[in-house]
């Protein structure tokens, strides 16, 4: 799908439009779309920096509509932005590949795998790089297999399985789709005792000072007023999942081991 919104294969049937313009090979409205694709392709003997110019230049825009210092700040290498990319690691070249891509500040920024290769501290760092470039008005689509951290950077989700669109929606839509939810109460064994009665709810478990339930369409809140009036003691209630749980059962994966 990555490949077919950069113009370099067609699909199979249908178009791919952005900007309301439709995406083709060589088609103008490329120049508006900025990413990084299947690993960088950069040249080994030239340095960070003559990679970025030299990929600029082929574009044949201005060099002051490059951004290139804005970029360089991204890619947060320091002097090893002068040495070869052939003695980079591979996280100091992801972080290239994303500068590279945000060069001329594209109004879309197509991103596989933007934090494979990072460490910690540099995932949080280029994740609130990516919240910035959104915040500017821009779009940024990710592709990553790191779920946690879609959950945590990305506002939207697209869930694909098998060529499919399965489900689409903010993350606190597709994670609240099941409607699993978790309990703190005093007595556990009671409490599920109490939401296995309610209409639709159906999975009670108890987990130590927790009971999960799917409620199917029952207000969470009707559940908290149902183990009030039993006389438990609720110290808190909220949603189950995470987005790696939603994704599993969107795709029909079982998510017992």
């Amino acid at each position: 799908v990555l490949r077919m919104l950069m113009g370099l294969i067609r699909p199979t049937a249908g178009t791919i439009t952005a900007f309301g313009e439709e995406i083709r090979p060589g088609a103008p409205v490329l120049a508006r779309i900025g990413a990084f694709v299947e690993g960088p392709g950069f040249l080994p003997h030239l340095s960070g920096a003559e990679n970025l110019s030299l990929y600029w230049s082929a574009t044949g825009r201005p060099t002051e509509e490059s951004h290139v210092a804005e970029a360089l700040k991204i890619a947060g290498l320091g002097g090893s932005i002068d040495r070869r990319v052939g003695t980079y690691s591979q996280g100091m070249r992801q972080r290239l590949a994303i500068a590279q891509a945000m060069l001329g500040q594209p109004d879309l920024l197509v991103l596989d795998e933007p934090t494979n290769g990072l460490d910690p501290p540099q995932i949080h760092a280029m994740r609130e790089v990516l919240r910035r470039y959104a915040a500017d008005g821009r779009t940024v689509l990710v592709s990553s297999h790191l779920l946690a951290e879609v959950e945590q950077t990305c506002s939207h989700v697209v869930v694909m399985h098998h060529g499919k669109v399965v489900a689409a929606g903010t993350v606190d839509e597709i994670i609240a789709g099941g409607g699993a939810a978790t309990f703190t109460v005093d007595a556990p064994e009671r409490a599920a005792s109490v939401l296995g009665k309610l209409s639709g709810v159906h999975a009670v478990r108890v987990d130590g000072g927790s009971v999960y339930a799917e409620l199917n369409g029952t207000p969470r809140a009707e559940a908290v007023r149902a183990l009030v009036t039993a006389g438990l003691d609720v110290t808190a209630a909220g949603p189950r999942r995470r987005l790696e749980d939603a994704f599993l059962q969107l795709v029909g994966e079982d998510l017992e081991p």
